[in-house]
């Protein structure tokens, strides 16, 4: 009788963070005012627009380094793939796959790059990923501000800014907006529902989960749980972990593209800046760990986290008069539940290496 209960207290514990939101919502929803209509159409919307960036979070973890906060460096080279052939005039769906043949390399190099750096700072990867995030950001952004149009011909002048080079803060994608939403999508009761967007982001959940039954899931997943008897099997830990920071670096380079079409815009400078922290904070909610995570906490995260960002202003007007807590207390979030995730892993990992101590030292009474 004891073992149901203790089930059930686990199974509370560790979806904590989902429950607080779902009960979140049942209070802010009808506060917010806003239809069931109206906000199934922006989950299905925000659905489409980032599950595919969020996914990317997930083959790191697998390999045990944590939340990538390096996937930013994919989204730049996406962003780098959307500039490109935004001046070359293309448009459709070509562009959509130029771009992304484009940021492939790029996105592999940085994956490589990222992941080697990691290599050097093992058991610190989540704040090492971070600040490998601001170093490249400011190479991205002398590459964007000085040397395209300089060095990198531009042939578009109005892409630059006036002094003859650098691209300017914000770019529109024209023919680039909504292509893939709108290749084939379906109208139920008023929700426009993109079904080549959810199509892609199915293949890239499929291929998630073959990935983990190969041999290289399955050397990732040895190495997540132990890098020294991963080691002493024969697997290649290095090689492995650099492995899984260039597919997450790769499928977050394609999130970004997806994403973007669907905005239509570029704010060039800053697109990918926020990618990282709300990717994470989204898996977070939806019950992930920097040691699990799963396609369900995908898909669950995007929902509440971007439920909350819609209903969180028009609930604090109706209950306070004054929309922008509701802008405050959503940027809390964001960050609080990253800060307290990072705390209980740490809480964590300094909980079992005691316990080991206590063993061995046990072990040599």
């Amino acid at each position: 009788m004891k073992k149901p209960k203790y089930s059930l207290k686990g199974a509370l514990i560790s979806n904590l963070v989902p429950i607080v939101f779902l009960m979140f919502a049942a209070f802010a929803v009808p506060m917010s005012g806003l239809s069931i209509q109206y906000l199934l159409h922006e989950m299905i919307t925000r659905l489409a627009r980032d599950s595919l960036l969020v996914l990317s979070l997930i083959i790191p973890v697998l390999a045990g380094m944590g939340l990538n906060f390096g996937m930013v460096l994919g989204a730049m080279a996406g962003q780098i793939g959307l500039v490109l052939v935004v001046d070359w005039g293309l448009g459709g769906m070509p562009a959509l796959l130029v771009a992304a043949l484009l940021g492939t390399p790029i996105s592999i190099g940085l994956g490589y790059f990222c992941g080697y750096i990691l290599n050097l700072a093992k058991g610190r990867e989540m704040v090492t990923s971070y600040i490998i995030g601001f170093f490249m950001n400011g190479a991205y952004q002398f590459l964007l501000l000085y040397c395209m149009g300089s060095i990198i011909p531009i042939t578009n002048p109005e892409l630059l800014l006036s002094r003859g080079y650098g691209i300017r803060n914000s770019m529109d994608l024209p023919n680039i907006r909504q292509v893939l939403d709108r290749l084939v999508s379906v109208d139920v009761f008023g929700m426009n529902i993109p079904i080549i967007t959810f199509a892609v982001i199915a293949v890239f959940c499929l291929l998630i989960v073959w990935f983990k039954t190969t041999k290289i899931g399955q050397d990732m997943r040895a190495v997540g749980r132990n890098r020294a008897v991963a080691n002493g099997a024969g697997i290649p830990v290095e090689k492995t972990r650099i492995m899984a920071i260039i597919i997450s670096t790769l499928i977050a380079c394609y999130g970004q593209i997806v994403s973007l079409q669907n905005l239509g815009t570029i704010n060039t400078y800053n697109s990918h800046e926020q990618v990282g922290i709300f990717s994470i904070a989204a898996l977070l909610v939806g019950g992930a760990t920097a040691e699990n995570a799963s396609i369900v906490n995908v898909f669950l995260g995007v929902f509440l986290f971007h439920l909350m960002f819609v209903v969180s202003p028009m609930a604090g007007k109706n209950l306070i008069g004054d929309a922008q807590l509701g802008e405050y207390f959503r940027v809390f979030v964001s960050y609080g539940i990253i800060a307290v995730s990072l705390l209980l892993h740490a809480w964590k990992k300094r909980h079992e290496m005691l316990e080991r101590r206590l063993l061995e030292n046990e072990g040599k009474e």
